[in-house]
């Protein structure tokens, strides 16, 4: 006779607590002590889904156990993002505020999409869009909460194709209609591969994305995007969208956006920017020039789980017309019908189910102030700078680009006269040896085909003496990388 098993009631009260407090007490200890763990892990491919249960359990397990997993088989095969030494990517590390904040969000389990399942989540997410708006000098856009940027450009390029007149995309779509031209998005050779996914996403395909050269400084050239417009029209396509990026992933160039928007307002093309990354720098007022033009934008992207050190997930999404956008999206069954002008942000996207994402956005702005943020970019600024310069004093080294922000773009020159195959092969050998010290992550990329390094300072505990490890460690590791 089959045992019958009474399911578990919730977590009692008291276990709660005593739990929570272990949680907590890890959690403090982890954060205070950032590098007592390897920033990458040394492990194989495998090895944790090896070591996990490969069926689920059929009886109650207890928390100590769980626990006691998580310490012993997650935690060794974590990537730890808020390690210091994480200058691979750009950062996102979380700050006590955020991380509370998401504990209280899960644990009210709000649903914001519609005001009416969730006036606070709503409401808060309106008023700290507002302040990021004022943060950023773009009083005249109204934003939306999403999760990545690859997510709230996607939604900008929806609203651009739901702005081309005539067409009624959203109805009618792209197949089968020989009457539609075909599509065309501009952005340059440096940016982001979301906007081609997002191209992918709306039917364009990546063969209606044109990747309009950059100048010696990465940037996209305002010149040959104007001459590329001229050329797609009398070709039959239909430009429609413009992607320029404020801080673009491999080296942080910053477009020349007024010029950009310039061109696309003669010629009635969405302008949309991403500005993930950089956008966050104009926080510091010293830095706002990386969002001049922005005021000629139709949408924006800035990512507060990057330079704002919001836990991820948080992407900001601006526009300048939120009635396109919803005009895109808007889809509202008989179950979901409300009266009045309250906000429905499930009208502003995909997503019907929205996380209180606006809560820790809230608290880490409220927690640090302006100021506060601004100081800390300031210092990542100031990091990436010394060691730009550290890197141009060095005759192993050489600098693969200018370091407008947080980012420094270089690698070992390797021996005189070396061949692009050598020099990438002992960049890539260094690369590999400092990553397996734990104490560094470093990522690269490719500038004009050659290879580089990237270092991207952005954590919020990364400081001077970290900076001065990473310099100590070239050097120490060069040597071994150069006779391999």
């Amino acid at each position: 006779m089959t045992e019958i098993i009474t399911p578990p009631l919730d977590m009692s009260a008291e276990d709660y607590l005593k739990y929570a407090d272990e949680i907590a007490r890890f959690i403090a200890d982890y954060l205070s002590h950032p590098e007592a763990v390897s920033v990458l892990p040394n492990i194989a491919p495998g090895s944790i889904s090896a070591a996990l249960p490969q069926a689920p359990p059929k009886r109650p397990e207890s928390m100590d156990a769980i626990l006691a997993d998580f310490k012993s088989i997650l935690m060794p095969g974590m990537t730890h993002w808020n390690n210091p030494g994480f200058m691979a990517y750009f950062a996102n590390s979380s700050p006590g505020p955020g991380i509370l904040a998401e504990t209280l969000s899960a644990a009210l389990n709000q649903n914001a999409m519609l005001w009416r399942t969730s006036p606070a989540a709503t409401e808060l997410e309106e008023t700290v869009l507002k302040w990021m708006a004022q943060l950023l000098g773009l009083n005249e856009m109204t934003g939306v909460i999403t999760d990545t940027a690859s997510i709230s450009s996607l939604l900008a390029m929806s609203a651009a194709r739901e702005a081309i007149p005539g067409l009624n995309l959203r109805e009618e779509g792209l197949a089968g209609r020989p009457e539609v031209p075909r599509l065309r998005i501009y952005t340059s050779e440096q940016a982001h591969s979301s906007i081609e996914k997002g191209a992918i996403a709306l039917g364009i395909g990546q063969r209606g994305v044109r990747k309009i050269g950059v100048d010696t400084d990465f940037r996209m050239r305002p010149d040959l995007l104007e001459s590329a417009i001229a050329e797609d029209r009398a070709a039959g396509w239909l430009p429609f969208c413009a992607v320029a990026t404020a801080g673009t992933t491999s080296t942080t160039s910053i477009d020349p956006v007024r010029a950009i928007g310039e061109i696309c307002r003669r010629e009635g093309i969405w302008l949309h920017v991403d500005a993930a990354y950089g956008g966050s720098a104009a926080i510091a007022p010293e830095f706002h020039w990386v969002l001049d033009g922005c005021d000629l934008a139709d949408s924006l992207v800035v990512n507060p789980h990057k330079w704002l050190f919001t836990p991820m997930d948080c992407s900001v999404l601006f526009v300048k017309s939120p009635s396109t956008l919803r005009r895109a999206f808007s889809l509202i069954p008989e179950y979901l019908v409300t009266h009045g002008d309250a906000t429905n942000y499930m009208d502003w996207g995909v997503q019907l189910g929205r996380r209180f994402r606006a809560l820790k956005l809230w608290m880490v702005i409220r927690y640090f102030g302006q100021e506060g943020l601004a100081a800390l970019i300031r210092e990542h600024v100031r990091l990436a700078a010394d060691f730009a310069e550290w890197v141009d004093s060095c005759l192993e080294f050489e600098r693969t680009a200018p370091a407008p922000l947080s980012a420094v773009c270089f690698r070992a020159v390797a021996e005189p006269d070396a061949s692009e195959e050598r020099i990438q092969h002992v960049n890539q050998q260094l690369m590999d040896s400092l990553n397996r010290t734990g104490e560094i992550f470093l990522s690269h990329t490719k500038l004009n085909g050659r290879y580089t390094l990237r270092v991207a300072i952005g954590n919020i505990r990364t400081t001077q003496t970290h900076a001065d490890r990473l310099k100590a460690l070239l050097l120490e590791h060069l040597p071994e990388a150069l006779r391999i």
